[in-house]
């Protein structure tokens, strides 16, 4: 999972610190809310549960936090002994969990679908960059270039009984979607234990129900350069939202060089600073966000017309947004 993660600003719009403590009456609902925090995924990670019995509401919370550390033994890249890192080191990997066969799934159709936009096989880029970093220095075009001829979403072998790295430089990192679905396996987990209504920001944001008032959930999203305002309210109307920015890890004070890189150059996309996407599923949004940072505001915006229920918010580096109608647009405000 990546180090430096968004935060979504959910306010009393709809964030489990808010509601937590919030003294307005909870309309239609006999129990307080129950909320839960922890590190995890390299994330401030936040649940709340609404009309639920504390009892059950803590039973549902635990199955949701052990979904999430089940992502992280079968995704992190910073556990040694995880599928993925096992994957990278060794080529090859029997008997997959198929938490990590679903991912890889979503992967490929979305790199399909964005004509290699989205790519998981970026790691190797990322490796390079940060390298570089701990040198106080940018690569060099020539080590660029040797870390892109790495890079190959093709080179991925998948069937329920083994994954393969075809290529022997090929790593693959899944920071652009992974979060997306562990939010996803979280929000499932609180609905099997028979809630409700709930909100789950793990980096990205799922939902269930309803807020208390009885209207959708609302969350605000962070603005790239001012970490205290944000720049839109995304309805969530049984959606989730993911954002990526070029602002999570940088490598240049001027944002030029960040995480996410197109696989085209092996460079960062120079046009976006942050993309939000509201879709059915968090990891189709986490996938989405990530691809629209590489294709840019026309190609993204063609994209997101050919997908059903997909809302997105680009804003460019020169501080101009453009949204889709589905997303909620406001003025930018401040947290507290």
């Amino acid at each position: 999972m990546s180090l430096s993660r968004r935060r979504f600003l959910c306010l009393a719009l709809g964030s489990g610190a808010a509601l937590a403590t919030s003294g307005f009456a909870w309309r239609g609902f006999d129990q307080r809310p129950v909320t839960r925090r922890a590190w995890a995924l390299g994330s401030d990670v936040s649940m709340t549960i609404m009309g639920t019995p504390r009892d059950r509401a803590e039973q549902a919370l635990d199955a949701a936090f052990a979904e999430l550390e089940l992502v992280e033994q079968v995704m992190s890249l910073y556990r040694p002994d995880s599928q993925i890192c096992c994957l990278n080191r060794d080529r090859l990997l029997d008997r997959p969990h198929p938490y990590l066969i679903d991912v890889l799934a979503m992967a490929e159709q979305t790199a399909r679908l964005s004509d290699g936009a989205f790519d998981v096989t970026v790691q190797p880029l990322w490796e390079l960059f940060a390298a570089c970093r701990t040198q106080r220095r940018l690569p060099t075009d020539a080590e660029i270039a040797g870390a892109r001829a790495c890079v190959d979403w093709r080179a991925i072998e998948v069937s329920d009984e083994s994954i393969r790295l075809r290529a022997p430089l090929t790593a693959i990192t899944l920071n652009g979607i992974a979060q997306g679905f562990a939010a996803d396996r979280a929000v499932a987990a609180l609905h099997h234990h028979g809630v409700e209504h709930a909100l789950v920001n793990a980096g990205e944001v799922g939902s269930l129900g309803k807020k208390p008032d009885g209207s959708d959930w609302m969350v605000g999203v962070q603005h790239p350069r001012e970490p205290d305002a944000f720049v839109s309210l995304a309805e969530l109307r049984g959606r989730s939202l993911a954002t990526s920015g070029d602002y999570e890890t940088t490598f240049s004070a001027d944002f030029s060089k960040h995480h996410i890189f197109d696989p085209r150059t092996g460079e960062s996309p120079s046009e976006l600073a942050s993309v939000s996407i509201v879709a059915p599923t968090a990891m189709q949004a986490d996938a989405l966000s990530t691809t629209a940072m590489v294709l840019g505001p026309a190609r993204t915006l063609a994209l997101i017309e050919t997908l059903a229920d997909v809302d997105a918010l680009l804003v460019l580096k020169d501080g101009r947004t453009i949204h889709t109608q589905g997303f909620r647009h406001a003025e930018k405000r401040h947290n507290g």
